[in-house]
């Protein structure tokens, strides 16, 4: 099962009984049996038409639809789950301080840890990197995640380590493509339009398995509420950022699968990948996703997306009965 990544601009989507074909200009670019297919992301100026959506509704295969550059702008899915009785203890859950508190504080022990391992693993990989205040630091931050009571406090550690940690980061990028601090919109260098599209797929894969579950995915613990912000699956995120994401971007511009040529934009509007350059970081953003390892936890075999669907059911069985939320930790 894969991806079905649409980036072609003025191309069209049609189907012939259960296969789906792209095409552009009367010429065939892609044919794909549907049973091959587990999403479609849609990039700027495709065409889909209505056989097509039938086909992908009736399948339950979840589409979305993005810009040019990788922003989020809606989504077609199936029907939701029925799972009624989880929605209902999430709407519970969230109004309860002490739960949200103590999922807070999880999400975001996990988050802090797997970004200092990132850097600890850095640093005895390469010796010319000293990372000794960084780690120290993030220890002093993280020590005083417990002793908060509230989800500002708690906010605030999430802030000063995830600064510390960036801080860090910049020092591993090699070559003429360079990184000092994360922005968002617009990202102000190629290294933050490659952050920001990774963590935009992120958030989307899990803003569908959390629906797929019966999670309402715009409710959250850690992040609040806000209109159209899918917040459960922004939770989620948050440990996977860094070990999945960040490293995604090291290897692509440190082994340069990607260079400043495959890059348009500038400070002001923003950076953004070409159409060559989506190519690039889409395939290895699939075989990052589906490259098999050893659970750090059991030793069996899994991938990032199995990690993925792991975490989403812990979520939901810590929703369900109060157990403690178990966050993804790297090792």
């Amino acid at each position: 099962m894969a991806t079905l990544y649409l980036t072609e601009q003025g191309a069209k989507l049609v189907r012939t009984q259960t296969r789906l074909i792209v095409e552009k200009d009367g010429k065939l670019l892609l044919q794909l049996p549907i049973i091959k297919i587990d999403r479609v992301l849609v990039f700027g100026r495709v065409a889909i038409t209505i056989p097509v959506f039938e086909l992908l509704l009736k399948e339950s295969i979840p589409v979305s639809f993005l810009s040019q550059e990788g922003r989020l702008k809606g989504v077609l899915e199936p029907v939701p789950s029925k799972n009624i009785l989880l929605r209902i203890r999430q709407y519970e859950r969230a109004k309860d301080e002490q739960f949200r508190t103590e999922m807070a504080k999880a999400i975001v022990s996990g988050k802090i840890r797997n970004q200092k391992r990132l850097l600890q693993r850095f640093a005895h990989n390469h010796q010319e990197l000293d990372f000794t205040t960084e780690i120290a630091e993030m220890e002093d931050s993280f020590h005083s995640l417990y002793k908060k009571s509230n989800l500002s406090g708690i906010l605030g550690v999430e802030g000063i380590c995830t600064a510390i940690y960036f801080h860090g980061f910049s020092k591993l990028f090699k070559g003429k493509i360079c990184f000092t601090e994360r922005s968002r919109r617009p990202p102000k260098d190629p290294i933050n339009s490659l952050l920001s599209l990774g963590y935009t797929l992120l958030t989307n894969e899990y803003f569908w398995l959390t629906t797929a579950s019966g999670f309402d995915p715009y409710l959250g613990f850690y992040h609040g509420i806000s209109y159209g912000r899918p917040s459960l699956a922004l939770d989620l995120v948050e440990e996977l950022r860094h070990p999945v994401i960040d490293m995604l971007t090291l290897d692509l511009i440190n082994r340069q699968m990607l260079k400043p040529e495959d890059f348009t934009g500038n400070e002001d509007e923003g950076f953004f990948l070409t159409a060559e350059g989506r190519r690039v970081f889409f395939t290895q953003y699939e075989r990052r996703m589906t490259s098999e390892f050893l659970h750090p936890k059991n030793k069996t075999k899994t991938n990032i997306r199995k990690i993925m669907r792991d975490q989403v059911y812990l979520m939901m069985r810590a929703v369900e009965s109060r157990k403690p939320y178990e966050p993804f930790f790297i090792g």
